[in-house]
């Protein structure tokens, strides 16, 4: 190529203007994006709108949330509350005087378990009552004297008077061990056991006293009264025995009716009436004993 052929190529070349490429997002692509942003901001603002609404109607502050208080202590409630699930804590109570109430649609239940996860002790309160389960129970009063006791080997009641007024009284299916048994005033007082026997011991003595009544002692086969080392005594205005047997004497010339009898004891300790004579008829009349 000749020189002048170059320097026209060239002269020609630089002649021409450069090209200039735009860079962006034009036409609908710029639009969608708009949009897009514009929804973002509206949806910012709407969540921005409901988390206000949720802190005010909640009430939400630093120190908790609505009634509920976050204490150093712990967890401070005001108000009514609603439990759904099960609650687990160390201890709950109410507001320095006000009570506290534990309501509920069944049952309320209280539940002890030991280091196991095993059931020691639970209290159910529901619509059928109260029932308790445990090694033991105890109430005491207010100063800490014990009132009532109950595990597997006794119950204790520990106040000064046991008091009971059903109709029927008070059924035992094992022995009673009590210093005092008595009725209420102008009441009778009735001990009872209809099918088996019934047994009054002390290691220093009985002593049944009616102050301003009988005393009455019925039973369907025997009374005995027994004592060991002492004596019975009888002491009052008036002893009655009513329906002793009569000893029947040996016939003899005289049949008047005698109105005087005496009494007459046999070896085996039982009585019976003998017609009273000028001397003791007893040994006369000892057909009863035999």
């Amino acid at each position: 190529m000749t020189q002048e052929q170059c320097t026209h190529r060239n002269n020609v070349q630089s002649s021409e203007k450069p090209h200039v490429y735009k860079v962006g997002i034009y036409g609908w692509r710029k639009r969608c994006l708009y949009f897009f942003v514009l929804l973002l901001m509206i949806l910012i603002l709407v969540n921005l709108a409901l988390t206000i609404w949720i802190v005010k109607v909640m009430n939400f502050s630093i120190d908790g949330m609505g009634n509920l208080r976050i204490t150093e202590k712990g967890l401070k409630l005001e108000g009514d509350s609603e439990f759904l699930q099960p609650l687990y804590a160390k201890e709950i109570q109410s507001r320095p005087g006000s009570p506290l109430f534990l309501q509920s649609s069944k049952n309320v239940s209280v539940n002890i378990l030991n280091g196991k996860n095993q059931l020691v002790t639970q209290l159910i309160a529901g619509s059928s009552g109260v029932r308790a389960q445990g090694k033991m129970l105890e109430v005491k009063s207010s100063t800490g004297k014990l009132l009532f006791s109950a595990d597997d080997q006794e119950v204790v009641v520990g106040a000064e008077r046991l008091r009971v007024t059903g109709a029927e009284g008070a059924v035992f299916t094992n022995s009673v061990e009590t210093p005092h048994v008595r009725a209420e005033p102008f009441k009778e007082l009735r001990l009872e056991s209809p099918t088996r026997s019934l047994y009054m011991e002390a290691p220093k003595g009985i002593q049944i006293l009616a102050e301003a009544g009988d005393i009455q002692a019925t039973c369907r086969s025997d009374l005995r009264l027994e004592s060991k080392d002492g004596e019975i005594t009888l002491d009052a205005r008036r002893i009655r025995l009513l329906r002793l047997p009569e000893g029947k004497a040996s016939p003899s010339g005289t049949t008047t009716r005698q109105t005087v009898y005496e009494v007459c004891v046999c070896p085996n300790g039982k009585l019976f009436l003998s017609q009273a004579g000028t001397g003791s008829t007893c040994q006369i009349s000892n057909n009863v004993c035999l």
